[in-house]
């Protein structure tokens, strides 16, 4: 038997190496002759870096930066010198996870230390910069970014706006007069699976927004603000981007870098897998079923994340998939149409979730020795 192992973490319970560790263990303890190949993948969000630093050799540049709500923080990214590639993880900066829950507001947050990092990278001589996208807990539309790069938000009275989510709506012109003189000499790309448009019913404000604290009135806000960005966009830059699929990525980040540093979209998951020559190995080796998975499997799984890129994989090559999962929140059958043989939810329904999270691995060791 070979198994190919790609899964993605179990937020808040087991990291993707750990995910790794049980399912290697619990295969060669009942198939003692398998051949288990595994991969820390990422969509580009939480655990880009992780995975980079396991293909990639690079060096950790640490700096300080800014969290989501402009405090100082200890962050990092990598760096290929040789190349002179860089990587960031947005998530790193201006993730969801660097906020308690009373602290989330869309309204109030920045990617601004992300753009803290990009300018880092581009002192540091980076002519490439790769900058992996999700968990991110803003919707300023990537202005944040911008601003750190020199780019001014101005409103109707001439006065700079602070690079929020509140700000949005408040522009109405840009100025371009203070931007970093490298940016010329560097190619951008921005890394994630997401689909979303800039706005609208599938944008990034009504479909991550309330996750990142947004309420229905601050929803509406930072609506009409992303739609207004984009108007003067159009105004001052004469360019068109909201409708372009991923635009909507990291509460539209991702809208940010293609506008202001003219980055390319590449696929998060994809791009990880080239990296590690998954595809070159399935074409040499006869794969018997490939398995992944993540915390909670619900309808954002299928729309851009990890596991829905893994399914393309698995179709390019029919290889029968088994998806793992602590929580399972979408019809057993939506997920066989995609192309799942298998399913295991690993929870134990009888049981509070903190009782989950805390024995997330002994639960996942148990069912996949029923499962096998």
């Amino acid at each position: 038997m070979n198994f190919l192992v790609i899964p993605d973490k179990f937020k808040g319970s087991l990291t993707a190496l750990e995910v790794i560790s049980v399912v290697e263990k619990t295969i060669i303890k009942k198939y003692p002759d398998a051949l288990v190949k595994s991969v820390i993948a990422s969509d580009g969000g939480d655990g880009f870096l992780e995975a980079i630093l396991e293909l990639e050799e690079v060096e950790k540049k640490e700096l300080e930066a800014l969290d989501p709500l402009g405090r100082p923080i200890n962050s990092y990214y990598l760096f290929n010198k040789k190349k002179g590639e860089a990587y960031i993880e947005l998530a790193n900066t201006s993730g969801l996870v660097l906020l308690n829950e009373n602290e989330l507001d869309p309204l109030r947050t920045s990617s601004f230390g992300t753009g803290i990092q990009i300018k880092d990278a581009l002192k540091s001589g980076a002519t490439k910069i790769y900058i992996g996208l999700g968990g991110s807990a803003t919707n300023d539309g990537g202005i944040g970014i911008a601003n750190a790069l020199g780019y001014r938000f101005l409103d109707r009275k001439g006065e700079e706006l602070p690079p929020i989510g509140a700000s949005l709506s408040d522009i109405v012109k840009i100025d371009f007069t203070e931007l970093n003189n490298k940016l010329n000499n560097c190619s951008f790309y921005a890394v994630n699976d997401v689909i979303n448009p800039l706005y609208g019913k599938d944008g990034a404000t009504f479909v991550y927004g309330e996750q990142k604290g947004a309420n229905e009135i601050s929803l509406e806000h930072l609506e009409s603000g992303l739609r207004n960005l984009d108007q003067v966009v159009k105004d001052n830059m004469h360019l068109e981007n909201a409708m372009i699929k991923g635009a909507g990525a990291a509460g539209g980040a991702a809208y940010g870098l293609m506008t202001f540093l003219g980055a390319k979209f590449m696929g998060g998951t994809s791009f990880i897998l080239e990296k590690a020559g998954v595809p070159q190995y399935i074409e040499n080796e006869k794969v018997d079923y490939l398995i992944t998975g993540e915390g909670k499997i619900d309808s954002q799984s299928l729309q851009g994340k990890l596991i829905d890129g893994v399914l393309e994989l698995s179709k390019s090559y029919k290889i029968p998939v088994i998806a793992i999962c602590g929580i399972l929140e979408i019809d057993k059958e939506a997920l066989y149409k995609m192309g799942v043989s298998k399913i295991l939810e690993i929870r134990d329904k009888t049981k509070p979730l903190s009782y989950n999270m805390e024995n997330a691995a002994e639960l996942l060791e148990k069912g996949l020795k029923d499962m096998f």
